[in-house]
C-alpha cells in the first residue's frame, strides 16, 4: 500500500504542474482569441477557411499592441492619447476607475517605475517572524507628513497565490534588500519555500544590506 502511495505521489508531482500550465495557457489563448470578434464576420478565419485556428487572437493582440505603441510614439499619436485621456478623466464614475488603473499600470509597466523592482525581507506578521515583500514606492502627501521617519511602501504577497496580499508602510530601517531577483522571490513564494533561490555570490554572502536611498 505504501509503495502504491509513492507511485501515486510521483505521478501527481509530474502531472499537476504540467496540467496547470496547460490549463493556464489554454485560458490565456482562448481569452485573447476573443479579439478576433473585432474583425468583421466575413473576414474572420472561420468564415474564410471554414474552421477555427486557435491562437490567432494572440497574434492579433500582439499586432494591435505593437501598432498602438508605434503610433503613440510620434507627436500626433501623443496628442491623440492626451485628448483621449482628458475625455475619460471628465466622465463621472469612469474617471475614478480610469485614473486608478492608469496610475497602477504606469507604475508597473513604465521604464522609470519602481514597482516590484526590489525583493525585501521584513518582519511580518509580528516580531521574530519574517517574510518576503516587494518595494512598491515611498509614501507621499499626507502620509509623508504623518509618518515618523523614513518609510517605504511594500506589498506582501500571499502563498501560493501572490495576486492577493497586504499593503504595508514599513520603516526603511526595518527592511533588508535581498540579493535575489523579483522572479526568484516570486518562485520562492509560490512554491511555499520549496523552490529556494540560488546561493548568493560570495561577495554578497551574509546579512543582506539595509536599503539606502
Amino acid at each position: 500500500m505504501q509503495q502504491l502511495r509513492r507511485y501515486l505521489v510521483t505521478g501527481l508531482v509530474l502531472w499537476v504542474p504540467l496540467g496547470i500550465t496547460i490549463w493556464v495557457l489554454t485560458l490565456i489563448v482562448s481569452t485573447l482569441d476573443k479579439t478576433l470578434l473585432l474583425i468583421p464576420y466575413q473576414f474572420r478565419p472561420e468564415t474564410l477557411l471554414g474552421f477555427t485556428i486557435p491562437g490567432l487572437g494572440v497574434l492579433l493582440t500582439f499586432v494591435i499592441l505593437l501598432v498602438t505603441g508605434v503610433m503613440t510614439r510620434n507627436f500626433v499619436g501623443q496628442k491623440m492619447v492626451k485628448a483621449w485621456d482628458s475625455v475619460l478623466r471628465r466622465i463621472p464614475v469612469v474617471k475614478s476607475i480610469y485614473s486608478g488603473v492608469k496610475q497602477v499600470s504606469d507604475t508597473l509597466f513604465s521604464d522609470t517605475g519602481q514597482a516590484f523592482r526590489k525583493a525585501l525581507l521584513i518582519e511580518f506578521p509580528g516580531p521574530g517572524s519574517y517574510t518576503i515583500a516587494f518595494m512598491t514606492g515611498t509614501p507621499s502627501g499626507e502620509l509623508l507628513r504623518r509618518l515618523p521617519g523614513d518609510h517605504v511602501s511594500v506589498y506582501v504577497p500571499t502563498t501560493p497565490n501572490p495576486t492577493s496580499g497586504y499593503f504595508l508602510l514599513v520603516p526603511r530601517a526595518k527592511t533588508q534588500e535581498l540579493d535575489m531577483s523579483v522572479d526568484d522571490a516570486l518562485k520562492y513564494i509560490v512554491s511555499m519555500g520549496v523552490v529556494g533561490p540560488g546561493h548568493a555570490p560570495a561577495a554578497a554572502a551574509g546579512k543582506p544590506a539595509v536599503l539606502r536611498n
